[in-house]
């Protein structure tokens, strides 16, 4: 399974979710250790990514695209 990291690596500061991908780092040092887990990390995704998206936060490529201002 590909990884969901789409190397934005810039973190919301109250949940600690990935703008890019929606991935904490927790999530990502268990993504390289434990592939019986990825399937749940990948299923969380989604909905992470909503909230931030309907919290105002640019999302995905988008917060490439913002730059270092996405997090707040």
């Amino acid at each position: 399974m590909a990884s969901p990291c789409i190397d934005v690596c810039r973190y919301e500061e109250e949940t600690g979710w990935c703008l890019g991908c929606g991935m904490t780092r927790k999530d990502k040092k268990v993504w390289k250790r434990d592939k019986d887990q990825r399937p749940a990390i990948r299923a969380a995704l989604p909905g992470r990514l909503a909230a931030l998206a309907a919290a105002g936060l640019p999302t995905g490529k988008a917060a490439k695209k913002a730059g270092k201002h996405a997090a707040r």
